[in-house]
């Protein structure tokens, strides 16, 4: 049975779907649901969320509630991520069959961040789990699309090689010459750009310097805290929206009040929106995507690339072929604004779910 969303931008276009792909952009004289000629755009694809409203995704449940979360606020695909905690914690994790919610963002498989990550970058990671690499451990998980590591620990080289996941530099001390030989092995992407790494210098470019030269994907945190405004614009001018890509890296106090939290094993304290550990470290962040993106646009990156970097970028980066676009052949996955970026409504699998 076919779907239609009729008024598109303005009135150009109508979206026809049927079982949950779009399967024409035309004006048609079907009778549908009106969206009063309101901007579409993909629905967002978060890479890097570890939880919200009170959850997480090491609590070993809640999916659908997070999922729910997500969806309300315009994510409509996402990769729940693991901290570092022991690996049976992850494994009861990750090995569970995926769901397949009809009312809420679809869970695609998982990002692992850590254990395998530099004990001096830890960011709000717990040190006691932290180890090196191991690919015969990691080769055992299910559902892993993303892992990021440390490419300076031992057999982090070999680990790239033989890893058929996506693999991303992050929560590392690593130089130049590592990082860059990490990406010529296979990985392909920094984790939260410019946070849990060495700084771009010109004497010491490090990982950054890396990521120009051998054009990887970057993952930004565009929520105004954790980069400056410039820094976002200016990584956007060197890696464009084919190469970086928005994430919110938010936990489990995104959509909800400031005050105390557990995150990974530890005590996180939330004031005015920002989210520290007891010594300090930046603890993800409290912003959905959508709200990364449209402070994105304030930032001055064109509507047009923010939500790319949003929703098609971070597809194509996990090999993801049936979403990010508004095609026919894609899935029914997107989502309304107004002219201030309010969102209106939000279509998964062609169902009105906002």
């Amino acid at each position: 049975m076919k779907t239609v969303y009729k008024n598109a931008n303005n009135g150009a276009f109508d979206i026809v779907t049927e079982d949950g792909k779009i399967v024409a952009l035309e004006k048609t004289s079907l009778s549908g649901f009106d969206l009063d000629g309101a901007d579409v755009y993909p629905g967002l694809f978060d890479m890097h969320s570890h939880g919200c409203m009170g959850y997480d995704t090491m609590d070993q449940k809640y999916l659908h509630e997070m999922s729910v979360f997500q969806a309300e606020h315009g994510t409509t695909s996402w990769l729940p991520t693991t901290m570092t905690v022991s690996m049976d914690e992850i494994r009861a994790v990750v090995d569970a069959p995926l769901p397949d919610f009809k009312d809420a963002a679809a869970v695609l498989g998982f990002h692992m961040e850590g254990p395998y990550i530099s004990p001096r970058y830890k960011g709000a990671q717990n040190e006691c789990y932290i180890k090196a690499p191991d690919l015969e451990e990691f080769s055992a998980l299910s559902h892993i699309r993303v892992v990021t590591i440390a490419p300076e620990l031992p057999g982090s080289m070999d680990f790239i090689r033989g890893c058929k996941s996506v693999v991303s530099l992050g929560h590392t001390a690593a130089d130049y010459e590592t990082a860059a030989a990490a990406m010529d092995a296979g990985a392909v992407c920094l984790t939260h750009t410019f946070n849990a790494m060495p700084p771009l210098h010109h004497r010491s470019p490090g990982p950054i310097g890396a990521a120009i030269t051998k054009s990887a994907y970057v993952q930004v945190i565009s929520d105004g805290l954790h980069l400056h405004p410039s820094v976002v614009l200016g990584l956007y001018k060197i890696f464009g929206a084919d190469r970086m890509l928005l994430i919110s890296d938010s936990m489990r106090a995104t959509g909800m009040p400031d005050g105390n939290y557990e995150f990974g094993g530890q005590e996180i304290t939330v004031k005015d929106r920002v989210a520290r550990t007891q010594d300090g470290a930046l603890a993800g962040s409290t912003t959905p995507l959508f709200d990364c993106v449209k402070r994105a646009i304030s930032f001055g990156i064109p509507k047009q690339d923010a939500f790319r970097m949003a929703s098609l970028t971070p597809a194509q980066l996990c090999g993801i072929k049936n979403k990010g676009l508004l095609a026919p052949g894609y899935d029914a996955d997107f989502i309304t604004v107004d002219d201030e970026l309010n969102l209106s409504h939000v279509i998964i699998g062609g169902n009105k779910i906002k």
